[in-house]
C-alpha cells in the first residue's frame, strides 16, 4: 500500500502556526518579529515579504478561530434537534476546536484584547461583535430549552457563562497522550453541565 505524503505547508501557513506558538509562550506584547523570524528561519526583512505586521498575525489567529465557532453554531442551529442536543453539540464544537490547535485557541482566548481599536469599526470591535453574537445565539438555545421544559428555570445568563467557562480550560490541559481523549471529554463535560456531580 502506497502511503500518501501530507501536503507541505506554505511558508505563510508556517508563519501563522509559529506565531500562535510564540504568542502563546510569550504573550502578544512581549513577542517580537525577530523572535518569529528565528522560529521560521527567515530574516526579519524577509518575514515582512510574507506578512504585513504583527497585528495582522493576531488578527488572523483571532478571526480564524471566531469563524470556526460561528460556522459551527450556524450548523448546529439548523439541525432539527432539541435544545439539549444543541448544547451537547456546542460542547463538542468547543472540544474539537480546542484539541485541534491549542496554541491558536490560547491566543484567541487570551490575546484578543491587543487587537487594534482606533475606531468604531476596528478589529477589536468587530471581534467583540462576533463574540457577542455567538453568546446571544447560545443563550437563545438555552431559553428555548427552558420554554420547552427540557431545562430547569435557571437564569439564561448564568447558564450561558457557566457553559462557556466550562470549556475554556481545555486547550491548557489537553495533551494527545492523555488517557482522557476528546470523546470522553465531550461526554463527561456534558454530563457535568447537564446532570451535575451529585448522585440523586
Amino acid at each position: 500500500m502506497i502511503k500518501k505524503n501530507k501536503p507541505l505547508k506554505s511558508k505563510k501557513d508556517l508563519i501563522y502556526e509559529k506565531a500562535a506558538l510564540l504568542f502563546r509562550a510569550k504573550g502578544y506584547k512581549a513577542a517580537s518579529m525577530r523572535d518569529l523570524a528565528e522560529l521560521v528561519d527567515l530574516k526579519v526583512s524577509s518575514l515582512y515579504s510574507h506578512i504585513g505586521s504583527k497585528e495582522e498575525l493576531l488578527q488572523k489567529i483571532c478571526f480564524d478561530n471566531a469563524y470556526l465557532f460561528t460556522n459551527g453554531i450556524d450548523r448546529i442551529e439548523k439541525t432539527e434537534t432539541t435544545a439539549v442536543d444543541k448544547i451537547k453539540a456546542i460542547i463538542d464544537l468547543h472540544v474539537d476546536i480546542a484539541v485541534s490547535n491549542p496554541s491558536s485557541v490560547t491566543v484567541f482566548n487570551n490575546e484578543w484584547r491587543h487587537l487594534s481599536n482606533e475606531s468604531d469599526d476596528s478589529n477589536l470591535m468587530k471581534f467583540l461583535d462576533l463574540r457577542k453574537d455567538y453568546e446571544n445565539r447560545l443563550k437563545k438555545i438555552i431559553v428555548s430549552g427552558r420554554v420547552s421544559g427540557a431545562l430547569k428555570n435557571i437564569d439564561p445568563d448564568i447558564a450561558l457563562y457557566t457553559i462557556l467557562t466550562s470549556v475554556r480550560w481545555i486547550h491548557y490541559w489537553y495533551k494527545p497522550n492523555r488517557k482522557v481523549g476528546p470523546e470522553k471529554l465531550k461526554s463527561q463535560i456534558a454530563t457535568l453541565l447537564l446532570n451535575g456531580i451529585v448522585i440523586n
